[in-house]
């Protein structure tokens, strides 16, 4: 998986081959930014490649995966491509990681990568008049694929991470035995508040 950097000090935990030899590709194929930021691929006219769940096990399988062994993949790109991962994976379990509207658009703003609304261009293209006007349209729309994947009956369940920052681990728990995974006191040790990066209210 893709290790610690200076964006993420814990690692994104992004598998790197389905990422980069998969996902991005798939996205500049059909004309939509491989970073998931703009232009973001249309829904309606998607083609689903046959073969996706062919490559995703393959890769799995060749980087140790077990027979019937319980397995995830994180990668936010993956709302953006929704009906693929459906139809290669009809049984799975979505989790959509949750944060507030204003926590996500400063996050956006001052990290390096997140450039897509510094361009001109692109705000025009989305009547947007401010960087933040900008990453306040992105955020919608993200928001609108989640409402699709839940409309469409995926087996999806939502979680706002801050509440574990505050101590608060029910809803961690009840994702956790939906999982049919067990609860472990590691869980304490792996989470780290002093990352966690709120707005600052001024």
């Amino acid at each position: 998986m893709a290790g610690p950097n200076a964006h993420n000090q814990k690692g994104m935990f992004e598998n790197v081959r389905i990422r980069q030899d998969m996902t991005k590709p798939f996205l500049r194929g059909i004309k939509a930014d491989h970073m998931g930021q703009f232009p973001l691929p249309s829904i309606k006219d998607m083609a689903v490649p046959t073969t996706w769940r062919e490559q995703v096990e393959s890769i799995m399988k060749e980087e140790g995966l077990e027979e019937d062994q319980p397995w995830m993949l994180k990668d936010a790109k993956m709302a953006l491509m929704w009906p693929i991962w459906h139809y290669a994976f009809p049984d799975a379990k979505w989790i959509i990681v949750r944060r507030k509207t204003p926590d996500i658009i400063h996050s956006c703003m001052n990290t390096a990568f997140m450039d897509a609304f510094h361009k001109k261009q692109n705000l025009d293209a989305v009547n947007a008049a401010t960087v933040y006007d900008g990453w306040y349209w992105w955020v919608e729309e993200y928001r609108a694929r989640f409402v699709e994947m839940m409309d469409e009956g995926l087996n999806v369940k939502q979680i706002w991470p801050e509440r574990m920052v505050s101590r608060d681990y029910g809803q961690t728990e009840e994702m956790i035995n939906w999982l049919g995974l067990e609860w472990t006191d590691d869980i304490f040790g792996f989470i780290e508040p002093k990352l966690w990066k709120a707005r600052q209210k001024k």
